[in-house]
C-alpha cells in the first residue's frame, strides 16, 4: 500500500475505534447525572454500558461471518450508519419521550449491534492491507487511537453534561456518520479472487483453527479481555472515588479520568511501533505488561491520596498499553484472509464481554471492600500473566516467527 493510501487508511480506520470508545466511555462521567434525572438505581444505570456491550458481543461473530464471506466494507459502513441511529433514538427517547429510560436501553442496544461491524471489523481490515512491521505499526496506531478515545470521552462527556445530561447521544450520529463517509470513499479494498466456502467448510475451517491453535487463542483473548474489564472497572471506580470522596465533578473530573488514558495511549503507540512480528518481543512484553498491573493494583490497597493515587494507575495504564498492541497484531496475524474476520470477531467479543463485566465487577467488590477489590484485581492479572508465559509456547517455538507460518499453512 502506498504512502497515499496509508494516509488515508490511517485517518479512515483510526476513526473507527475512536468513535466506537466514545460509545461507553462518554457516559461514565454523566452516569450520576443520568442516574438523578431518570430516578434509577446503580444496577439500572449501569445497564446503558452493560447492554450496549453485550448486545455488542453476541452479534460481533455474525458481522465477522459475514465481512469473510462478502467483504469488509461491505458490513463496517452500514454497521456505522446502525451505531448512529442507535444513539439518535437514545437521545430522542431521552428528550421527548415519557419512558425515557425503555428507549434510552433500546438506542443502547442498537448502537451495540451497530459497533459489532465496526472495531473487529476493521482491525481485520488492517490484516489484509497491511504485512509485516507495517501491519504491527497500523494496530499500534488503531490501539492508540482507540485509547486517544477513552481519553478524551470523560472530558466530553462531563463537558456536555453541563448542556444536558443526554446531549452526547445526539453527537454519535454526526460523527458515525462522518466515519462511514471516509471509509467508503478512502479505503480501497482489495478483491478477493477466490470463491468464499460452503458454510459447513468454513466452520469446518475455524474448528481446525481452534483445534490446532485453541490454547494460544484462548490466552490471547483472555488478555484482551483483561486489559478492558481493568480499564473500564477502574474507570467505574475512580469516577466514583472523584465525586463521593474528593468532591471533584464537571470537566475537571473528566480531566482527571483523561490522565491515566494518556499514558495508555502513548504507551501503546509506542509499544505498536517497536515489536514488528516479533513473537518473542510480544509475549515478554505482555507478561512484563501484567506485571506492572499487579504492582499497580497492589499497590492501590495502602495508596489513598488522590495524586499518588492516580501516579500508582498510570503503572496499570503503562502495563495495559505493553499488552493490548501484542494482542492485537498476534490477532490480526493468526490465520489467512477467509477466516480473519471471524477470529478477530471473536477477540472483539471478548472485549465487549470485559467492557460489560468491568463497572458491574469492580461495583460488587466496592460494596464488598476496598482492600478486597484490589487484591483480587491484583491476583487476577498475576494469573494472566502467569497463563501468558505458560501458554504462549508451542512446540519449543524459539521466537522466529513460526506461529504466524504454521497458522497461515491452514489456508
Amino acid at each position: 500500500m502506498g504512502k497515499n493510501h496509508t494516509g488515508a487508511a490511517i485517518l479512515s480506520l483510526g476513526s473507527i475505534p475512536f468513535i466506537t470508545t466514545l460509545g461507553n466511555s462518554t457516559l461514565i462521567p454523566i452516569l450520576p447525572e443520568m442516574k438523578e434525572a431518570l430516578n434509577l438505581n446503580n444496577i439500572q444505570v449501569s445497564l446503558t454500558i452493560t447492554l450496549f456491550s453485550i448486545a455488542a458481543a453476541i452479534c460481533i461473530p455474525v458481522a465477522g461471518y459475514l465481512s469473510d464471506r462478502f467483504s469488509r466494507k461491505a458490513i463496517i459502513v452500514p454497521s456505522l450508519v446502525i451505531f448512529g441511529a442507535g444513539g439518535l433514538l437514545a437521545g430522542i427517547g431521552a428528550a421527548f419521550f415519557s419512558n425515557a429510560f425503555i428507549w434510552l436501553l433500546i438506542g443502547r442496544i442498537i448502537q451495540g449491534i451497530g459497533a459489532a461491524g465496526t472495531f473487529p471489523i476493521a482491525m481485520a481490515l488492517i490484516g489484509d492491507l497491511f504485512k509485516g512491521s507495517e501491519q504491527s505499526k497500523m494496530l499500534g496506531i488503531y490501539e492508540a487511537s482507540n485509547e486517544l478515545g477513552k481519553v478524551l470521552s470523560p472530558i466530553i462527556g462531563a463537558a456536555f453534561a453541563l448542556i444536558t445530561w443526554y446531549f452526547v447521544f445526539f453527537t454519535f450520529p454526526v460523527i458515525s456518520f462522518l466515519c462511514a463517509i471516509l471509509v467508503f470513499f478512502l479505503i480501497k479494498e482489495r478483491r478477493n479472487r477466490q470463491t468464499p466456502p460452503p458454510f459447513n467448510q468454513y466452520v469446518k475451517g475455524l474448528f481446525l483453527v481452534f483445534k490446532q491453535e485453541g490454547r494460544w487463542l484462548f490466552t490471547v483473548y483472555l488478555a484482551g479481555g483483561t486489559c478492558l474489564l481493568t480499564i473500564f472497572g477502574i474507570l467505574f471506580y475512580l469516577s466514583d472515588k472523584l465525586e463521593t470522596e474528593d468532591h471533584i465533578t464537571g470537566v475537571w473530573k473528566g480531566l482527571i479520568l483523561a490522565i491515566p488514558l494518556l499514558v495508555l495511549v502513548t504507551t501503546s503507540y509506542r509499544t505498536g511501533s517497536i515489536i514488528g512480528k516479533n513473537f518473542v518481543k510480544m509475549k515478554r512484553l505482555a507478561v512484563v505488561g501484567f506485571i506492572l498491573m499487579t504492582a499497580s493494583y497492589l499497590s492501590l490497597v495502602w495508596i489513598e491520596p488522590l495524586i499518588w493515587f492516580i501516579f500508582a494507575l498510570c503503572f496499570s495504564s503503562i502495563g495495559a498499553g505493553l499488552v493490548l498492541p501484542c494482542v492485537n497484531t498476534m490477532i490480526a496475524g493468526a490465520v489467512g484472509k477467509e477466516k480473519r474476520g471471524f477470529i478477530t470477531s471473536l477477540y472483539g467479543s471478548v472485549r465487549y464481554i470485559g467492557v460489560a463485566l468491568g463497572p458491574l465487577l469492580f461495583g460488587w467488590l466496592m460494596d464488598w471492600s476496598r482492600t478486597g477489590l484490589f487484591l483480587s484485581v491484583a491476583c487476577f492479572t498475576f494469573l494472566v500473566a502467569m497463563l501468558v508465559l505458560l501458554l504462549l509456547h508451542v512446540n519449543g517455538m524459539d521466537g522466529r516467527d513460526k506461529r504466524t507460518k504454521i497458522t497461515y499453512n491452514y489456508y
